[in-house]
């Protein structure tokens, strides 16, 4: 009974660890590491590292974009708020007449 107890923690504990994996974004910058949560459970750009890539290279993952790594490269200092907007304005849908 006890061995069962040990495999039911052991699988819990496991999927816990995946769970979190599916649900957030872990973004380098520099030596911090930031949450980012995601919009669905997936596995894409789970560890991200933004060293060395350039702000329109790291905002035009639509993914990241979508669930807000802008906001921590605003906040992390990585780029002004008027890049930010100025680099957003590129993925706005266009409106037709």
């Amino acid at each position: 009974m006890n061995s069962l107890i040990k495999k039911i923690f052991i699988f819990g504990i496991l999927g816990g660890i995946l769970y979190f994996f599916l649900s957030f974004h872990l973004i380098f910058i520099n030596s911090t590491i930031k949450l980012l949560g995601k919009s669905s459970l997936t596995l894409e750009y789970t560890f991200f590292n933004a060293k060395g890539k350039a702000n329109a290279t790291i905002l035009s993952h639509d993914d990241l974009r979508e669930n807000g790594i802008g906001e921590i490269l605003v906040e992390m200092g990585k780029m002004s708020e008027d890049q930010y907007t100025r680099l957003m304005r590129k993925y706005e849908p266009d409106e037709e007449d």
